[in-house]
């Protein structure tokens, strides 16, 4: 692991809410805003920066845990830029805490974990019958 980042780092991202990003079941949509799956995923993605210039060739990242507190509603069509911060290195171990804005208007925030682990490790732990194909 390459030790390229301290405690308070940020790294910041800009998502544009799609259509695909409305809340929606069954392909049926429930209201016209940014869902917290959608949000979660870009949540995770932008913390996730920090772990691809950290990682070694033989190593890869897993998400260990997300927390998200809604606090305002994401339109279609809005820009929701996400801002992470690492909150703690400890070993392989980096969280972040995050927020996400539309404009000034704060309308989530919440942490994220990941843990660097080698490939081969993360063979180990695979199921041996298990195929992502």
């Amino acid at each position: 692991m390459k030790e390229v980042y301290h405690l308070g780092d940020k790294f910041e991202l800009t998502f544009s809410v799609t259509k695909e990003d409305l809340a929606q079941f069954d392909g049926k949509v429930v209201h016209p805003f940014y869902s917290t799956f959608s949000l979660g995923r870009d949540a995770e993605w932008t913390c996730r920066q920090f772990i691809l210039q950290m990682k070694e060739k033989h190593e890869e990242g897993i998400g260990t845990f997300l927390n998200i507190k809604h606090i305002s509603p994401a339109l279609l069509g809005e820009t929701v830029r996400i801002e992470a911060i690492i909150k703690l290195l400890e070993g392989k171990r980096i969280d972040c805490d995050w927020k996400a804005w539309v404009g000034d208007r704060l309308i989530a925030e919440g942490e994220q974990g990941q843990l660097i682990l080698t490939k081969e490790k993360i063979q180990e732990i695979t199921p041996r019958n298990y195929s992502s194909e």
